[in-house]
């Protein structure tokens, strides 16, 4: 009976597990922590986010955590350890990993739902590591792992002792095992997740086609008296219906002197005839955020100033992406190599505001950055775009004396083979096309 009653919660869990995100299969996750223990060289113990006592919003998996194990529930850690070859003074010891899951709690599972615990024997299985254990014992196999060592790297913390504010576990690590030194392990993490592998790029074109979706729709829904919010509630059903759980950040639809506002969130105006709403908003699905932008007339044509401005954006954008060259452009860094000054010189010599004055000025933000399971994701800003990296190009021009701003912001990879992938394609950019899909053509 107790057998037939764990196989049930299992394919619950299955069933549940697959109808949230879309996960990569286990082998994708345990390559990523043998990779962080090779890289690291040392003991990482890391913890996941804790699903605050009755929280009415959906749970979200704290990034790094999920990276590692594609588990999306509250409260597990785990504990990863390099291969050591045999010393004078310890023992070889294999590589090891073990995933930590807290105990059940059954009155928070009546409103939360049943959750995996150690118990279960399926939970290798499940999770793909090699062994799961309830959380309590963390304490006791990291001194297993230890030996005479004592440097635990633990994901979160900046120093060599904890704050404050880390998890409770961290203090009682130390009072069991005592000395331990804390180093943090984020800067290898970031490495790693800058790169993505071909799984992260079919989930993050997911996400992306599920935006431009979004995005086609409310270019045949925008007209003079359409209010921001009717925007912004169209364009989280259009994605929301594809399966994606939420929007990767809150939607930005800015019309009149709000689209030179650069991250304006109220979104409560009513559009106007003669004006132009800028639409930055995109979803996340299974954890991985898309981030697009499109500007719009809201009469379905540009007025010649408008499409002047746009043109120019545009032309930035292309130049900026005609330039890239796998290995040596990066989105900061030296002006020789960075796509933002490719950018920024564009706009420069291609147009003027009403007093004469060159344009670049209203450009006033970065021209990109990397995306993946953050929407601003890791990367290094002065390090060379490579093979597996995503990114955004996005110039803007925001003149408020003008109550006009335009952005076009796209998502793109960089191939296998160095060539640039617009992925994001799709969506028509030209001012053209923008006005033939508001018509309805």
């Amino acid at each position: 009976m107790r057998k037939l009653v764990l196989c049930l919660v299992t394919l619950s869990l299955l069933s549940l597990t697959a109808a949230a995100l879309e996960r990569q299969p286990n082998a994708n996750y345990r390559a990523r922590r043998e990779a962080l223990a090779r890289k690291a060289g040392g003991i990482v113990v890391l913890f996941s986010a804790l699903e605050p006592d009755e929280s009415l919003y959906s749970f979200r998996q704290e990034d790094n955590f999920y990276y590692l194990s594609g588990l999306s529930e509250p409260g597990p850690a785990l504990l990863i350890a390099p291969a050591l070859d045999a010393t004078e003074n310890s023992p070889a010891r294999p590589y090891t990993e073990i995933l930590f899951l807290p105990p059940h709690i059954p009155v928070l599972e009546k409103f939360t739902g049943p959750k995996l615990g150690a118990e279960n024997p399926e939970a290798p299985k499940i999770t793909g590591f090699d062994r799961v254990q309830e959380l309590s014992k963390l304490p006791e196999e990291l001194v297993k792992v230890m030996g005479n060592g004592r440097h635990v790297i633990y994901a979160d913390v900046d120093s060599a002792e904890p704050s404050p504010d880390a998890p409770e576990t961290l203090s009682l690590l130390k009072r069991t095992t005592g000395m331990l030194y804390f180093q943090d392990v984020k800067p290898v993490l970031k490495s790693l997740r800058s790169v993505k592998d071909p799984g992260e790029v079919a989930l993050m074109q997911k996400s992306v086609d599920a935006s431009r979706a979004a995005h086609t729709a409310v270019m045949k829904t925008v007209k003079p008296n359409v209010t921001e919010y009717e925007i912004g509630a169209l364009l989280q059903y259009e994605w929301g219906r594809r399966g994606c759980e939420r929007a990767a950040y809150p939607p930005v639809v800015g019309s009149g002197h709000n689209s030179t506002i650069l991250h304006y969130s109220e979104n409560t105006a009513t559009m106007k005839s003669g004006d132009v709403v800028v639409i930055d908003a995109a979803a996340e699905c299974s954890m991985y955020a898309a981030d697009i932008t499109r500007t719009l007339p809201v009469t379905g044509h540009f007025t010649a100033r408008q499409k002047e401005v746009y043109d120019i954006v545009l032309g930035a954008q292309e130049a900026a992406a005609a330039a890239f060259q796998s290995g040596k452009s990066t989105l900061g860094g030296p002006p020789e190599n960075s796509l933002d000054t490719v950018a920024r010189n564009y706009i420069r010599a291609h147009g003027k505001d009403l007093h004469g004055q060159p344009l670049d000025q209203y450009f006033i933000h970065g021209l990109g950055h990397y995306i993946g399971m953050d929407v601003h994701d890791v990367g290094e800003y002065n390090s060379p775009l490579v093979p597996g990296m995503m990114f955004t190009i996005e110039p803007g021009i925001y003149i408020p004396e003008e109550d006009l701003g335009v952005r076009i912001e796209d998502d793109y990879l960089v191939g296998a083979d160095g060539r640039l992938i617009k992925l994001s394609a799709a969506l028509p950019s030209k001012a053209e096309d923008v006005e033939k899909v508001m018509a309805g053509r």
